[in-house]
């Protein structure tokens, strides 16, 4: 745009430039499983966002705008961004909301794994770990929390305590041997 006062240019036209992209959509053929206390965050989260933070910002933006040239105008601009920012998490936690399923697998009875199972696992190596299979927008692997559509989790799928399954991962192939299987609450 070089040559063009700013004076002709849209503000949302230069600030469309900066805008990141949108989450990618849900893998797995749209289905979201969840825990109840995952659902209950997200719900959390969106109700935060449309009820707190985006009238907040819709406030100072007005403030912003009310000082006149909104072209140099920083409170405008970064507020005008947070705005886009706010409004593109609440369409996507809407998305994942409405096509949550939540699971409720706290007490299950059940020795086999499926979602919401706590796994105690040994490698090769005798390494321990304890993982526990959450959904897609609860993994944390820092918490020993993996998504049920990660490669530890779908090479753990169906097996029960004393088996050995192999992971497959783009680090490479790795033996693991399930010691336990229980359905704690997850928080």
């Amino acid at each position: 745009m070089q040559g063009v006062s700013k004076a002709f240019v849209r503000d949302d036209a230069r600030e469309e430039e900066h805008d990141i992209a949108e989450p990618k959509p849900l893998e797995a053929q749209g289905r979201n499983y969840v825990s109840p206390a995952g659902y209950a965050r997200l719900e959390a989260e969106l109700r935060q966002l449309v009820q707190g933070e985006r009238p907040a910002v819709v406030q100072a933006v007005a403030a912003a705008a009310a000082n006149g040239d909104r072209s140099e105008n920083a409170d405008y601009l970064y507020g005008k961004r947070r705005l886009r920012e706010i409004d593109r998490r609440v369409r996507f936690l809407v998305r994942r909301l409405e096509a949550a399923q939540i699971v409720h697998s706290a007490g299950r009875d059940t020795g086999q794994v499926f979602f919401g199972a706590t796994v105690a696992v040994a490698t090769a190596t005798g390494e321990r770990r304890r993982l526990t299979i959450v959904g897609i927008d609860e993994a944390d692997p820092a918490r020993g929390r993996v998504s049920w559509i990660s490669p530890v989790a779908r090479a753990l799928f169906k097996a029960r305590r004393g088996d050995t399954v192999t992971l497959r991962a783009p680090g490479g192939t790795e033996t693991l041997e399930v010691l336990d299987v229980r359905y704690d609450p997850i928080d």
